[in-house]
C-alpha cells in the first residue's frame, strides 16, 4: 500500500464529495471504493474504528476519518498546490469558523428537509433559509468565501449543492429565491473540473431521498 491513496466513499454523501473534490483541486490519483453502508468492509470498521463512517482517507496506509479532518490533512500533505487556507492565521481562523457552521448549523436542518416530515421538516426547512442567509451575508459580493481562490469553506460547502433539488422538492421551496448570491456562487464552483467530477446529478440525489423518505417516513 506503499504510495498510495484511497477513499473509502458513498456515492450520495455530500461529506466524501468533500474528500473528491479536495484531492482533484490538489490533482492527487486516488482510488474510490464505494461501501455499502448496510454492510460495512472490514477495512472500513478497521480504518474507523470509533465512528464506523465514510469517508475515510488512507494515505500510505494510514486511514484519516472525519471529512474536514480529511480535507485538512488533503491540503497538508498535497501543500505544493492549490491551498485551502489563507496564509494568516485569522485567515485561518475565519475558515475554520464558517466550515464549523456548516456542520452544526446547515448539515442538520438540510436533514430534517428531506429526511423528516411534517413540523420537523418545516422547521428544518425554516433553519436552513435562516442559514443560508447567514452564509450569503459572509460571502458578500466575493468570488469565493476566501477572496479569490476557491478554498476550505467551499469545498466545505459546495458539496451539499448536490442536493439542493432534493431540499427544493421535499421541502417545497425555491432556495434562488431566498439567495440568489449563494446560486451564483454555486454555479461559480460547478464550473471548476475538480467541483463537477465530485458531485453526483441533481435528479439522482433526488431518487435516492424519495427512495429513503419511501422506506423510512
Amino acid at each position: 500500500m506503499a504510495n498510495s491513496t484511497i477513499l473509502l466513499d458513498y456515492w450520495p454523501s455530500m461529506f466524501c464529495m468533500r474528500a473528491r473534490v479536495a484531492l482533484r483541486e490538489k490533482g492527487v490519483v486516488f482510488e474510490a471504493r464505494e461501501e455499502d453502508l448496510t454492510n460495512k468492509s472490514p477495512l472500513l470498521l478497521q480504518s474507523n474504528p470509533i465512528h464506523k463512517k465514510v469517508p475515510v482517507l488512507i494515505h500510505n496506509g494510514k486511514p484519516v476519518s472525519e471529512s474536514l479532518n480529511v480535507v485538512q490533512y488533503i491540503d497538508e500533505a498535497w501543500s505544493d498546490k492549490s491551498p485551502f487556507f489563507p496564509s494568516d492565521p485569522y485567515g485561518k481562523a475565519q475558515a475554520r469558523f464558517w466550515a464549523d457552521f456548516v456542520d452544526k448549523k446547515f448539515s442538520d436542518a438540510q436533514f430534517k428537509i428531506w429526511g423528516k416530515k411534517g413540523e420537523e421538516q418545516a422547521a428544518g426547512v425554516k433553519e436552513f433559509i435562516e442559514a443560508v442567509k447567514i452564509l450569503e451575508a459572509e460571502l458578500g459580493d466575493k468570488p469565493y468565501f476566501g477572496g479569490d481562490s476557491f478554498g476550505y469553506v467551499d469545498i466545505a460547502l459546495i458539496t451539499f449543492y448536490s442536493w439542493f433539488g432534493a431540499y427544493e422538492k421535499f421541502g417545497n421551496f425555491s432556495i434562488e429565491a431566498e439567495s440568489p448570491k449563494l446560486i451564483a456562487w454555486a454555479k461559480r464552483c460547478m464550473e471548476k473540473e475538480s467541483v463537477s467530477k465530485s458531485l453526483p446529478d441533481q435528479e439522482k440525489i433526488v431518487a435516492y431521498a424519495a427512495e429513503f423518505r419511501k422506506n423510512n417516513l
